[in-house]
């Protein structure tokens, strides 16, 4: 069952798994073709500070880096930064690092920026940064260290070291924002704009 009625499937510019999960359990049907991007040389050229810009410039790119080999079709570009005051994390590099990014998020309020774009024949046609409150709960070594245990190579997928809608969720005390925006896909607004396109069947 599908609710997508365009004349050619839809496109996820991305790897990840949870925002492929979001599209299928909400009756999107799509082909998930990652993008050919650095990322990290794209932030870096691009003189952005702001982590919701920085957030939207990488899934406008990632739109278009696909958009451009598949010009009949609608494609979905999405990224997501992390914001602790103005320091940006990244994706941990490993345990250490992943240690690391726990140890300064613990017991303080830090923002998820993520950021969704919709490109067709090279031309982006629409932009959503929305943007979620997390409040990781005190943290001791002890609770890092049994948290990375559990979680082993996990944490290097996700930036801040943790995947909410897995073991992460046992690191926080309070969050601010929809589900879907942690996840890394502002989907409430997407699929507000693919029915303005009457690509969706309800």
């Amino acid at each position: 069952m599908t609710f997508w009625r365009g004349q050619f499937p839809l496109i996820l510019a991305s790897q990840s798994r949870a925002r492929q999960t979001l599209l299928a359990q909400a009756g999107i049907e799509f082909t998930a073709i990652p993008a050919d991007l650095d990322e990290r040389m794209v932030q870096e050229s691009s003189g952005l500070s702001s982590p919701g810009d920085i957030a939207a410039l990488l899934a406008h790119e990632k739109a278009l880096s696909v958009s451009r080999r598949k010009p009949g079709q609608f494609v979905i570009g999405a990224d997501q930064t992390l914001a602790l005051g103005l320091r940006l994390f990244s994706k941990p590099a490993g345990r250490a690092e992943a240690a690391e990014q726990l140890r300064a998020l613990a017991g303080v309020r830090h923002e998820l920026y993520s950021a969704v774009a919709v490109a067709a024949a090279g031309q982006i046609l629409f932009t959503h940064v929305a943007t979620a409150g997390m409040t990781m709960r005190p943290l001791g070594e002890a609770d890092i260290e049994a948290y990375l245990d559990e979680a082993g190579e996990a944490v290097s997928s996700s930036v801040g070291a943790y995947q909410l809608e897995r073991l992460g969720v046992h690191l926080f005390d309070h969050i601010e924002g929809d589900f879907f925006t942690i996840l890394g896909l502002p989907l409430l607004q997407l699929l507000a704009f693919l029915r303005s396109r009457r690509l969706l069947g309800v």
